[in-house]
């Protein structure tokens, strides 16, 4: 008998924490929802430049859901990332000469130039998926 109550008292400890694990997750998923509309509404208000813009929600939209990320709409973002994966960042872009920054930013407008129109039309497209998302899940 004893043991029936400990084993009882184990099984609420473990659904305990898978409740705590799913809240947690559902959280988590809601700030990367949140986080995602707003990078898509800045990219499409011009708030945020094109490129950096693609490549974060990019990467967002990996954690918050890998189908959603895959979907055809958001190939731009996934082409963006790849084109620009190969360029410095933070310390090492400002350790850059000036002749391979200028490169860089000139590629960096003919990807904008490329597929500006592409982009805003999947922000556009993201911010209505986002928003019917959790009757997708």
């Amino acid at each position: 008998m004893a043991l029936g109550f400990y084993a009882l008292s184990l099984w609420r400890k473990v659904w305990s924490i898978q409740r705590q694990q799913r809240n947690a997750t559902r959280e988590q998923q809601q700030r990367l929802g949140e986080d995602l509309k707003i990078l898509a509404s800045s990219l499409l208000e011009g708030q945020l430049p094109l490129i950096e813009g693609a490549i974060r929600i990019k990467v967002l939209l990996d954690n918050f859901d890998i189908g959603l990320s895959q979907d055809s709409h958001c190939q731009v973002f996934h082409q963006l990332y790849e084109a620009t994966a190969h360029v410095p960042t933070h310390a090492d872009w400002k350790a850059l000469d000036k002749t391979s920054r200028r490169q860089h930013e000139k590629n960096f407008s003919e990807l904008e130039l490329q597929h500006k129109a592409q982009a805003r039309e999947s922000a556009r497209w993201l911010l209505d998926a986002i928003a019917t998302w959790p009757s997708r899940a």
